[in-house]
């Protein structure tokens, strides 16, 4: 009989501690010894950015594709990848107020590696509608220049924020040079 209460006890026992440890893995309690942290402040030293050039593209008939190359120099002793994924976001900076804006699609044109301090190039995209005038209009480069002026009358910089690496890369103005010199290709 004694034997019997023993092997009761100890089964007891058993199945208490199991399903104890079975609350414990399910609800995580006994193996996050710290909350969850908020994301640490945006790095924006790590990565510098220099404007190398411009161009104005034919999309199609309709659409015009305004590209800006920058090499960027990666200032850390990391590795950085860049592609066009929810990830990396692309902002203007308002020249109003210093906001930032997501009012038109800002895209990075190719993915890009960055080697631990080491420049690269690349280059961001920005659509527009635009109805291209015949290839021997007289008004051609005008109109080219104008369009360039008024995309970009507003905005101060871009911004470029890598979500996973929490790094900001400011990509700086060069719109003066823009302004004179349409960089077109068809």
């Amino acid at each position: 009989m004694v034997f019997v209460k023993k092997a009761l006890v100890i089964g007891a026992s058993s199945g208490a501690g199991f399903f104890l440890l079975l609350l414990l893995i399910l609800t995580g309690a006994g193996f996050n010894s710290s909350p969850v942290k908020p994301p640490g402040s945006w790095s924006q030293n790590a990565i510098k950015a220099t404007y190398v050039g411009s161009q104005l593209r034919q999309i199609d008939k309709t659409v015009a594709g305004l590209f800006l190359s920058y090499d960027l120099e990666n200032n850390t002793d990391r590795d950085y990848r860049l592609a066009d994924t929810p990830g990396v976001v692309i902002m203007s900076r308002l020249k109003s107020g210093h906001s930032l804006s997501q009012e038109e699609l800002i895209r990075l044109s190719y993915p890009a590696f960055l080697p631990a301090n080491q420049r690269v190039r690349i280059a961001i995209e920005i659509s527009y509608p635009f109805v291209w005038p015949a290839p021997g209009d007289p008004a051609l480069e005008s109109e080219l220049k104008d369009f360039v002026k008024q995309r970009l009358a507003k905005v101060e910089e871009f911004v470029l924020f890598d979500e996973v690496n929490r790094c900001q890369v400011e990509l700086p103005s060069a719109w003066q040079e823009l302004e004179t010199d349409a960089g077109v290709k068809n």
